[in-house]
């Protein structure tokens, strides 16, 4: 018989990891990348100079943070906002700009989203998430699921940003395996960038009919003698 596949917590650390990498390097433009090498720790903590954490529930309960420096926060924030084709005086230049807060806690929302939507897919699992908020922070503050987990994990993997500065994702969370029974079909995600075009396109498409729409209607009206 078969060995049935088993999906671990580093399994789900990995999905957790390419959601981050996807979103930051598509919204920045530029590569980020994380280590193939990930530490065990005993707690998760939000550390200077800006951070984020979002709680999960449902299929299984968790805990994410993430902790930038404030270089990597601005290299990122900065590239995000040309990308986005932001004049160069309408960006921020410090860290502790509300600003860089509101971003990179729209960021992180994002690459909550697509992991949420990998664990919908390929666990056939569903999670919930509330809103995260960036906050600048200047002292180590210890965060813990305000939930009872049997057997508790948390791991720390480190990212580095093109212009090789560092930032930290730490995910703690119930000790689980997902065990795959029989094998299945996941279903291909829709690409919003993709979507985005196709509107767009259908949109000019619409517009550049108009005015043989108009020039009818003003024919039909003129054979009517209006």
């Amino acid at each position: 018989m078969a060995r049935n596949k088993v999906i671990s917590t580093e399994d789900i650390l990995s999905t957790l990891c390419n959601s981050v990498t996807e979103v930051l390097s598509s919204a920045s433009g530029n590569k980020i990348a994380y280590s193939a090498m990930v530490q065990k720790i005993t707690r998760t903590c939000m550390r200077p100079d800006i951070g984020c954490f979002v709680l999960f529930d449902g299929g299984f309960t968790g805990l994410v943070v993430t902790n930038f420096t404030a270089q990597s926060a601005m290299e990122i924030y900065q590239d995000y906002m040309r990308n986005m084709g932001m004049p160069e005086e309408e960006i921020a230049h410090s860290h502790l700009s509300d600003d860089v807060s509101n971003v990179m806690g729209e960021l992180m929302n994002q690459i909550v989203g697509d992991f949420t939507g990998k664990v919908r897919t390929q666990l056939h699992t569903s999670i919930t998430q509330n809103q995260p908020k960036m906050m600048a922070i200047n002292k180590q503050v210890q965060i813990s699921v305000d939930t009872t987990m049997d057997r508790p994990q948390a791991r720390r993997v480190t990212f580095t940003t093109q212009n090789q500065n560092i930032f930290y994702l730490e995910l703690a969370m119930d000790k689980t395996e997902f065990i795959k029974l029989h094998d299945f079909d996941i279903a291909e995600a829709a690409d919003p960038d993709a979507i985005i075009a196709n509107q767009a396109a259908e949109s000019k498409n619409k517009k550049s009919a108009a005015p043989e729409e108009i020039d009818s209607d003003d024919d039909f009206m003129a054979e009517l003698g209006l």
